[in-house]
């Protein structure tokens, strides 16, 4: 297949591009390479894609109506996934509106470039931070998703009714998947492991946010990509259990499907940093300090509507997968 993937300089963008290229798909990658975190290792990325024959890159802002327009009509891709976004629940704080640029008038030039180039699926990450201020656990598809507590949550749950819109008007298949804290080789720098790594090394304190009483499902960026690919291959179709009466937010009458995709194994954050000090061989001085704005202090998904759909849920244990990052690590920073 003929497939676009947004993203493909990102972390999650090269690892899912590298597995369609594997298996013998033609990839259009794009990326805006932005600054928002080292602009070096996104080139890094993308240069482990660039030798592949059936790979191709173009420099576009998803935000550009013009230039993603263009892009469709010249391209009629078969399958897209979605994968640009402008990431990071902190950074919401200080710069709302880069959220609103990528994450909502960029998942709509999407949108419009699958309704009028004959996309047969649209694929999209979604966030756990769509559950914001619930509480029970685990995190459900089946329930509502209506108190997000960051601008980066809004646009995601904002995603997720753009996309059962243009399911519903415009018959186009759209599967959300609901990303529950990615790691791995090849990370942002802006995420708990890189940072807690870097800082160990180097001999500095690290943050540990509401004291250490925070759990997350800790999710492998190679389960998380296993994923986004049988659910790829899978094309949303409407429900059979939908009922308008009594509407389940996990099904619909259009071809719209949403999945939680995470290791359903939360870790306790301080069980998180011994595997990092374990790791690495050295132990890490800790500066304690209050939750932050927009921050939750739990996240655990339940994956049985995932596993139903495609007969896959994540299993990498916690340890393996860090054990992998800092390999990663030591070797692309030679420390």
């Amino acid at each position: 297949m003929k497939i676009l993937v947004t993203g493909a300089a990102g972390f999650i963008g090269m690892t899912t591009s590298l597995r369609l290229l594997a298996r013998g798909d033609e990839v259009v990658g794009l990326d805006n390479l932005n600054d928002y975190y080292d602009v070096q290792l996104k080139r890094d990325r993308l240069a482990r894609l660039t030798p592949a024959p059936g790979f191709r890159f173009v420099q576009i802002d998803v935000a550009d109506r013009p230039a993603m327009e263009a892009l469709f009509a010249a391209e009629r891709f078969d399958r897209v996934i979605h994968l640009a976004a402008q990431a990071g629940v902190r950074y919401s704080l200080q710069n709302p509106h880069a959220y609103v640029d990528s994450n909502v008038v960029g998942f709509m030039n999407v949108l419009e470039g699958c309704r009028h180039g004959g996309v047969q699926h649209l694929v999209y990450a979604s966030s756990s931070s769509v559950y914001g201020g619930n509480t029970r656990m685990p995190f459900s598809v089946h329930d509502r998703v209506d108190h997000p507590v960051s601008m980066y949550a809004a646009t995601k749950k904002a995603n997720e009714l753009m996309a059962h819109t243009y399911s519903h008007l415009f018959g186009l298949p759209t599967t959300g998947l609901r990303f529950f804290t990615v790691y791995g080789p090849w990370g942002r720098p802006d995420m708990a492991l890189f940072l807690f790594t870097k800082a160990i090394l180097e001999g500095r304190p690290i943050d540990v946010f509401n004291r250490g009483n925070m759990r997350r499902d800790f999710t492998y960026v190679d389960d998380i990509v296993e994923g986004v690919i049988r659910v790829t291959d899978r094309v949303a179709t409407p429900s059979d259990r939908y009922d308008a009466e009594q509407p389940d937010p996990a099904t619909s009458h259009a071809p719209y499907r949403v999945f939680n995709i995470g290791n359903h194994q939360p870790v306790p954050l301080m069980d998180f940093i011994a595997c990092i000090e374990d790791a690495l061989g050295r132990k890490a001085e800790k500066n304690f300090l209050p939750l932050q704005d927009g921050d939750v202090p739990a996240t655990y998904a339940d994956v049985a509507a995932l596993e139903d759909w495609v007969q896959f849920k994540p299993a990498t244990s916690i340890s393996a997968g860090i054990g992998r990052f800092v390999d990663w690590y030591r070797g692309y920073y030679k420390v």
